[in-house]
């Protein structure tokens, strides 16, 4: 269990791109292996395992829980519940950031394209070398193996630290930008971080890294052979003087939850800084005003923590306390979603309302001005968004959205009074063309939208205009024409 108790290192998978952009794939018929897909997609996932204490020899497993394996005549199949030798290889690792795959048992490299992947040249060239790109939502939270603190951007907004007990807050968020290879660490202002450990606002050399994976860990290597890792008394994180990746260099990734702000009809913000009860009593956000919303994969209720690490709790005559340190039936609310606004329902059937005093207590029997609140995201400025077929990017040749892809777009989320808009690189916006209910990306004019948390992880976006939810089709383009969410609406973010 991680320090802040919250969340848990993520699974690391992810694909293997040759040099013609296609991914490793591993059929579900006859256990084939091919590099004829464009996008990563589930049959493109492979997990690493290690074969020995030095990392230097892998398995690659499928997403189906078969292992990669070769012969002596170069043949490659994935097939093996259980790995064997011929399941052995040894990873060299480039300084491009690219991998070579040497079979351990018959030094033959594992390399080519479309229908064409064997296990048989005898030295690595541009076809048997292989980029990883990393599976996961690529927003999420750094915890170094070393300090077991995390990465937040300075309160000086100069430098990344590891100053944080827990992941708080929208500093705490991290974005890895996979380009030509090699990774990049942007804070929450759209900042690369360099080696030097500055903050910079353009892309270059001194901002990319190989991504080195020692078993369920990171280490990114930068273009001098030196390693980042966090420095002097408050963990600046820049590139140190080691050329091997140690436990200072190590990093787990964690899965970044959502955290928001809430105000009441009083219009102030809920708090926890009065003690333990809960109540709209403060005119700023600050931490103590914000607050971490999980959601039960179950029952699809939702649970709001604070930075102590406590539930909110429903008490003894409708009152709302952040006492509680384990979920129970107390701690789950419902959530209903009235466009601008919210109400929100405890576990004794009420709707929860702010008092005359900013106390909120769930007393009420129905909605009213009382029962209402302003829900912000907080931690998302700018956003990333996976749907069911691949990541949101723009179209390359029109003013639309795709959903089909292995790279991404990176969006900007602004906040309008309970609403959102959504805007993109070029500066323009998100907008429904109504000939054709396509999302287009190019509006001068900003459109609202609604962000309704549906499930762990994943969020429904709504036209205020339309009142009709973003979806994706099976081609991969965008529309917004859906009444009721179902699983094409559902978007990681």
């Amino acid at each position: 269990m991680p320090p802040n108790g919250t969340s848990k290192p993520l699974k690391l998978q992810f694909g293997l791109v040759n040099h013609e952009s296609q991914y490793l794939t591993a059929e579900t018929f006859g256990f084939k292996v091919n590099a004829s897909a464009t996008t990563m997609k589930k049959k493109q996932l492979w997990t690493l395992e290690h074969g020995d204490q030095e990392g230097n020899v892998v398995f690659l497993r499928s997403s189906l829980g078969r292992y990669l394996s070769t012969n002596k005549d170069g043949d490659v199949n994935c097939e093996l519940e259980v790995p064997n030798n011929s399941c052995r290889f040894l990873l060299i690792a480039q300084s491009d950031g690219r991998w070579a795959l040497q079979s351990e048992p018959f030094l033959r490299f594992l390399g080519g394209s479309s229908d064409r992947v064997t296990c048989f040249a005898q030295t690595s060239g541009e076809a048997e070398l292989w980029a990883i790109h990393l599976a996961h939502h690529p927003q999420a939270s750094l915890l170094s193996a070393s300090r077991k603190r995390y990465a937040r951007l300075s309160a000086s907004e100069t430098e990344i630290s590891f100053i944080s007990n827990i992941p708080w807050g929208v500093g705490s968020l991290i974005t890895l930008v996979f380009m030509a290879g090699k990774y990049c660490l942007k804070t929450c202002d759209n900042r690369f971080l360099s080696s030097s450990g500055n903050l910079v606002n353009e892309f270059g050399p001194d901002t990319e890294y190989t991504l080195v994976l020692r078993s369920s860990m990171l280490a990114f290597k930068d273009n001098d052979g030196k390693y980042l890792t966090p420095t002097g008394p408050t963990g600046t994180l820049k590139s140190g003087k080691c050329t091997k990746p140690a436990k200072d260099e190590l990093f787990d990734l964690e899965e970044s939850r959502p955290q928001v702000v809430f105000v009441g009809a009083n219009k102030r913000f809920v708090s926890t800084r009065q003690g333990v009860s809960i109540s709209a009593n403060q005119d700023e956000e600050t931490d103590l005003e914000t607050f971490q919303m999980e959601i039960d994969q179950e029952s699809k209720k939702y649970m709001f923590r604070t930075k102590d690490g406590n539930y909110w709790e429903l008490v003894s005559h409708g009152g709302l306390q952040s006492t509680a340190t384990e979920i129970g039936i107390n701690t789950m609310f419902e959530i209903e979603w009235r466009g601008h606004r919210i109400a929100m329902k405890a576990s004794n059937g009420k709707y929860v309302c702010t008092k005359k005093n900013g106390q909120l207590h769930a007393v009420s029997d129905t909605v009213g001005e009382d029962e209402l609140f302003v829900m912000k995201l907080i931690n998302r400025p700018i956003l990333i968004l996976r749907g069911e077929n691949g990541f949101v990017c723009h179209h390359k040749t029109s003013n639309t959205l795709d959903n089909n892809r292995s790279v991404y777009d990176i969006f900007w989320l602004l906040f309008s009074d309970g609403a959102y808009h959504i805007k993109s690189g070029n500066g323009k916006y998100w907008f429904i063309n109504t000939n054709t209910d396509t999302v287009g990306a190019d509006g001068d004019n900003p459109e609202e939208f609604f962000l309704e948390f549906l499930e762990h992880g994943r969020m429904g976006i709504k036209s205020k205009g339309s009142g009709k939810y973003v979806r994706s089709d099976q081609g991969g383009t965008i529309k917004c024409d859906v009444t009721s969410p179902d699983i094409t609406c559902l978007w990681e973010f």
